[in-house]
């Protein structure tokens, strides 16, 4: 299952941006590799349902059953051990698929899986790895350094050159989309600032 996935994944990365070429090419060349990791044989029952929901909306990307049907363990992204951080990450499921801490090993690249509930908010936040996130259901505000919020829905793309402020919010429905960090993908220079002051 997993090495369909990466080999499905690699052509969600279709866009022009170099980082999108990188994250197309290992995943195919750590496909093999994720054939040989042994996953637990009955899917995981803790992606939270408000984000099944968008995953099983028909404007989702076909992919998302894949997702759906995979045997993850779905935690909270574990960039930072800072307090607010910590307390500003519940809302959220994460799974690394290729990397550091990957399901399949990567000292070159991090690649995975980033859902939200709804109602919820992932501060500013900043890093020396660039990062483009692409959606794959429901819908998340975006905000790129001092720009405003803008909507993404599926298949829109976020994209961060290293040590851009950004940070994303949901309303009324949650979202999952599939993440990419290339460059320095260390998470010592890691940052967060908590959530943006109001306008």
């Amino acid at each position: 299952m997993l090495e369909l996935l990466f080999k499905e994944l690699a052509d969600v990365f279709d866009g022009d941006r170099p980082i999108e070429r990188y994250a197309r090419q290992a995943l195919l060349a750590s496909s093999g590799l994720a054939a040989r990791v042994d996953l637990p044989s009955s899917t995981s029952a803790n992606l939270q349902e408000s984000i099944l929901k968008v995953m099983a909306a028909e404007d989702a990307h076909p992919i998302c059953g894949l997702i759906a049907d995979a045997p993850f363990q779905w935690i909270p992204p574990q960039s930072s051990s800072d307090p607010l951080y910590v307390k500003h990450s519940f809302s959220k499921a994460h799974v690394e698929l290729l990397g550091p801490t990957g399901l399949v090993f990567s000292d070159s690249v991090r690649l995975g899986l980033y859902g939200m509930l709804p109602e919820a908010e992932y501060g500013v936040r900043t890093h020396p790895a660039e990062e483009i996130y692409i959606m794959l259901a429901g819908q998340a505000d975006w905000k790129r350094g001092s720009d405003p919020y803008t909507p993404h829905v599926c298949g829109d793309r976020s994209y961060h050159p290293s040590m851009l402020e950004h940070a994303n919010r949901t309303r009324d429905c949650g979202f999952m989309s599939v993440y990419v960090w290339h460059g320095d993908i260390s998470t010592d220079g890691y940052s967060y600032a908590g959530l943006p002051a109001k306008a």
